[in-house]
């Protein structure tokens, strides 16, 4: 933590909360806001699907890529350099694909605003903990993860209202404004929160060992694996979310908002509890009470589905009470994460990306496409990913408390 946090944010604690998670909204408005517009953009740039498929693919390939480095960026030069330049990346991206003339600029574009967005995301985490003692940092956590949830529900709607009335390039117009904003919001509030004293030299050497370091601590592996692949028993759903809502659950595409409704219901109700129980128990055990709400409505979802014929009723709240479980438990999570590493808390936190990205992509390219189609296979997927999460954080604790008896 930084000795003079006091002085450099004198404003409301969750007004340092909104300033960071809607950089952190960056990333779910880039993706969510331009999927209404996809046939209106195939045509005009008279593009095939697969090409079509491309503008995401090169996002998130460009945002895996760049999630390596933004956090030993921020460890070396500063927070505050690291979010302004990606912030002005992602803006002068997002212009480019609103004037993109063929597919390929438009992919070359999107790849830029993927490299640029994680900035925001990763270092903001670092922020948090460079600012507040352990407790606050876990309620501005929570607070994050709160104004988050809100991203993929509303950036959708938005997308779809722009893309009606004004059309597709409206989208990318929309989400450079956004980008402008917040980089003179960033410009004109954000403090550099890293202190002079835990600054890392900026050179391949230093970096590789910075790297060596953290994956070769089976602590840090495991935490990591612990927050972001229970987060993808929830992904699954959403990534499967035209098949399972459609074909068995019979939703028509007006009655998706439901779903939605319950995920980020969860997300929020499970970070508000989270936030309210900081300084009030210890952190392992609020981890455990997450835990062990994932795995009672996992069981009783493989259950259900097994022995009942699915319905929207009862499947979509079982979801949203998983994604409240898990929201419970990974703001507590991530802090560990970064206290693992307290002089390379940026580099921490990418790394912790880099895994819940490959983890997101096993899950979207490999595992979706065989289980959308089934709600028993994928209640039992989903199980599955949990219980992956589940045996890192016991793993966790026994190596913890092996270390304990060795001392």
């Amino acid at each position: 933590m930084n000795p003079n946090a006091a002085q450099l944010w004198t404003a409301p604690r969750w007004a340092l909360a909104l300033l960071l998670a809607c950089l952190g909204m960056l990333g779910p408005f880039a993706v969510d806001t331009y999927l209404p517009a996809f046939g209106s953009m195939q045509r005009a740039l008279d593009a095939s699907p697969a090409q079509m498929q491309q503008t995401l693919a090169a996002y998130l390939a460009g945002f895996a890529l760049m999630n390596l480095f933004h956090g030993a960026l921020a460890d070396s030069f500063g927070r505050r350099p690291v979010i302004l330049w990606g912030v002005a990346a992602f803006t002068l991206a997002s212009v480019g694909c609103a004037l993109s003339q063929t597919i390929w600029q438009l992919v070359l574009f999107r790849a830029v605003q993927g490299l640029a967005t994680g900035a925001g995301i990763v270092v903001s985490r670092a922020v948090i903990r460079d600012m507040f003692p352990p407790a606050e940092a876990q309620r501005v956590m929570s607070q994050v993860t709160i104004f988050f949830a809100v991203a993929p529900a509303v950036a959708p709607l938005i997308g779809a209202q722009l893309y009606v009335h004004l059309g597709w390039q409206a989208v990318f117009w929309f989400l450079a404004a956004i980008g402008l904003a917040l980089w003179l919001a960033n410009w004109r509030l954000l403090p550099e929160t890293l202190h002079k004293d835990v600054m890392q030299p900026f050179n391949v050497r230093n970096l590789l060992a910075g790297y060596a370091t953290l994956l070769g601590d089976r602590r840090f592996i495991l935490l990591a694996l612990a927050s972001g692949v229970p987060f993808n028993g929830m992904f699954l759903y959403v990534l499967s979310a035209p098949a399972f809502l459609g074909e068995v659950l019979g939703l028509q595409p007006t009655q998706f908002f439901w779903f939605f409704c319950c995920t980020v219901a969860g997300i929020m109700g499970g970070a508000w509890v989270s936030g309210r129980l900081a300084g009030t128990i210890k952190p392992r055990r609020q981890i455990r009470h997450g835990f062990v709400i994932m795995v009672a409505v996992s069981l009783v979802n493989v259950a259900a589905h097994a022995l009942l014929p699915p319905q929207p009723a009862w499947a979509l709240p079982l979801i949203g009470v998983f994604a409240f479980g898990w929201s419970l438990m990974v703001p507590v999570v991530t802090l560990m994460v970064l206290d693992l590493a307290p002089q390379r808390r940026g580099l921490a936190s990418s790394l912790q990306a880099v895994i819940g990205s490959v983890a997101n992509a096993l899950v979207a390219g490999v595992l979706s496409p065989l289980v959308m189609h089934s709600a028993l296979a994928l209640a039992v997927a989903s199980s599955g990913l949990m219980v992956v999460g589940l045996a890192s954080w016991w793993l966790f604790t026994r190596l913890g408390h092996r270390r304990s008896a060795t001392a």
